[in-house]
């Protein structure tokens, strides 16, 4: 009995402390659309998670080389809008440009980069509630 109560002490603490960093990342996110000017292309912070994804260009977001930079390239964000309505269902629409990543300061490269990694990990939040509530839809049968 004393492990069912340690296992659900723990799920619990890591429910709790998932959702203190959710808060902490949106506050740091929010802050970081401002300081990056994307502001200046999505009037709303909210709107932001409009976007099927934010991907990033001229630098790495690979686990093993993250922040490491394409030499040649531009360091820009790029949005991912979809529409199923439309004859072109996606397309990249750019959020910031900072010129030929070289000549990028290394604060400015790692606030990008951290900006793209705190959007996906607040996405990643958004789409397991899309997911938890279309389940939801199937009914509880299987328990």
């Amino acid at each position: 009995m004393s492990s069912a109560l340690d296992r659900l002490k723990h799920l619990t603490h890591k429910i709790s402390g998932y959702e203190t960093a959710r808060k902490q990342n949106l506050k740091i996110l929010q802050k970081l659309f401002g300081e990056l000017d994307i502001d200046k292309k999505v009037a709303k912070f909210e709107d932001l998670f409009r976007f099927k994804a934010v991907n990033l260009s001229g630098v790495s977001l690979n686990e093993e080389n993250l922040g490491t930079i394409k030499k040649g390239k531009y360091l820009q964000i790029l949005a991912i809008h979809y529409d199923k309505n439309a004859i072109q269902k996606s397309k990249n629409i750019s959020l910031a440009y900072f010129g030929r990543v070289e000549n990028v300061a290394t604060e400015l490269k790692e606030k990008v980069v951290e900006f793209v990694i705190r959007y996906r990990f607040e996405k990643s939040f958004m789409t397991l509630e899309h997911y938890h509530d279309m389940l939801n839809r199937f009914g509880q049968e299987n328990e």
